[in-house]
């Protein structure tokens, strides 16, 4: 296929990729390409290996010749699982409710670039990705209910971008980032309680769903430098994007309350909100130790003190909701190792350490029960020739212990407990060179 008619081809591809899950700390997905799985993520600014490189550091295109592309998916497999300790309804109603299950679920993080040599100092590319995403589905009847039962975010990431190869050490990069996002909350909005007279029995509840979309414009930079002719060393920084988002909120009573009973319910109405998706800075190196070893290193920034909360105006006083979370900003330091077998096959290995921006049992929220956790991530990489290649990779998550003592809305109740997570993720990337 020409690359005219490859850079035709691949904006469609945008009509399905959409992140679901949730892996890096916070609700950000660093699987912007499998190949790097293997390796914790180390290096991730600096590698430059294959196309991908237009979303971790853009400058990283002066290392491709000719015409490139590469796609893959991971799939992400989070587990939350949720153990009371005293949670109460709304006004202290000791409502009862199971404990949720198993709040994560199988989430795809597919993506898809090209890179074009328009001459030897300059190149073009595109991206396309799904940078942040979460879901987190409860069991309708759990304890935590008027928190949440369910919460999911899906992205899509346009990214082009251009690089200029100022010398043979040094090249840069730049790029747009159109992203949309869509988003779903579904929960018990209010217990419905005969009055005490009446013997004060609970019948069931009023539920609330939300959907929301909204899409905003950001930017990102990028630097390259061969410090040696075997020692690279990249950085790069991904801008804030503010998304002023709309949609609906529907309201509904359950099956469980009898017909009988008069409760009154809101009709649809308009909602809306604004989130300010965090920035990201990240410094890694490359070190060719000997022909055979090539070792990684990465130390990255995120800016998640950009949200603080989740204000959602349904048009009614009465009827808004907030979602108090006062993240922290956090860090994450990732190490790797790639190791040449033979010309074919390349084996890879990684540990990393990520920061989470949840701090706190009071802000810890249902709908992102997140903590600390460790990777521990082996890979591959085989080359069919000197033009195509594949990577596949696979980590393990170990998240830490995580408390939750949520009272923050006075008609949610408490949701007091603590969560045992972990995730597994595993992917895999084509690349080719024409």
């Amino acid at each position: 296929m020409k690359a005219a008619n490859l850079m035709r081809a691949i904006p469609a591809i945008a009509l399905g990729l959409c992140g679901t899950g949730v892996q890096a700390a916070g609700f950000q997905l660093l699987e912007q390409n499998a190949s790097g799985i293997g390796d914790a993520y180390a290096g991730s600014a600096a590698v430059a290996d294959n196309a991908s490189t237009i979303f971790f550091n853009p400058a990283g295109m002066a290392r491709l010749p000719g015409v490139n592309v590469s796609g893959g998916v991971t799939a992400i497999r989070p587990s939350f699982k949720f153990h009371d300790h005293g949670s109460t309804g709304p006004g202290g109603l000791p409502l009862g409710g199971n404990q949720g299950g198993d709040a994560g679920s199988v989430g795809f993080a597919p993506n898809a670039y090209i890179s074009w040599e328009l001459n030897p100092d300059w190149y073009i590319g595109l991206g396309l990705g799904a940078p942040f995403g979460l879901m987190t589905e409860y069991e309708d009847d759990w304890i935590g209910r008027y928190h949440s039962q369910e919460f999911s975010i899906e992205s899509i990431n346009v990214n082009p971008s251009i690089a200029y190869k100022v010398n043979e050490r040094l090249s840069i990069g730049a790029g747009l980032n159109w992203m949309q996002l869509d988003a779903q909350y579904r929960r018990a909005a209010a217990p419905v309680v005969l009055p005490p007279a009446m013997g004060g029995q609970y019948l069931g509840d009023i539920n609330a769903k939300l959907n929301l979309k909204g899409d905003a414009w950001g930017w990102n930079l990028g630097l390259l430098y061969q410090v040696t002719p075997s020692t690279r060393i990249g950085l790069s920084y991904r801008s804030r994007v503010k998304i002023d988002a709309d949609g609906t909120a529907r309201f509904g009573r359950d099956a469980s309350i009898p017909a009988t009973v008069p409760v009154p319910v809101p009709g649809p109405v308009h909602a809306s909100t604004s989130v300010e998706l965090p920035d990201t800075a990240v410094l890694s190196i490359v070190h060719d130790l000997n022909p055979r070893w090539q070792l990684l290193a990465d130390v990255s920034w995120t800016g998640w003190s950009s949200i603080q909360a989740l204000d959602i105006d349904n048009g009614n006083p009465a009827l808004n909701d907030k979602l108090d979370l006062r993240f922290r900003d956090t860090w994450r330091v990732a190490l790797g190792a790639n190791y040449k077998v033979n010309q074919r096959w390349t084996l890879k290995g990684g540990l990393a350490w990520d920061q989470s921006p949840v701090h706190e049992a009071r802000y810890r929220p249902t709908s992102l029960p997140d903590s600390d956790r460790y990777w521990v991530s082996i890979g591959a990489q085989y080359n069919f020739n000197d033009k195509t290649k594949v990577d596949i990779g696979y980590a393990h998550l170990f998240v830490k212990n995580a408390s939750i003592d949520n009272d923050t809305a006075a008609n949610k109740g408490t949701v007091r407990g603590d969560y045992k997570s972990n995730a597994n993720l595993l992917g895999i990337q084509i690349s080719h060179r024409f």
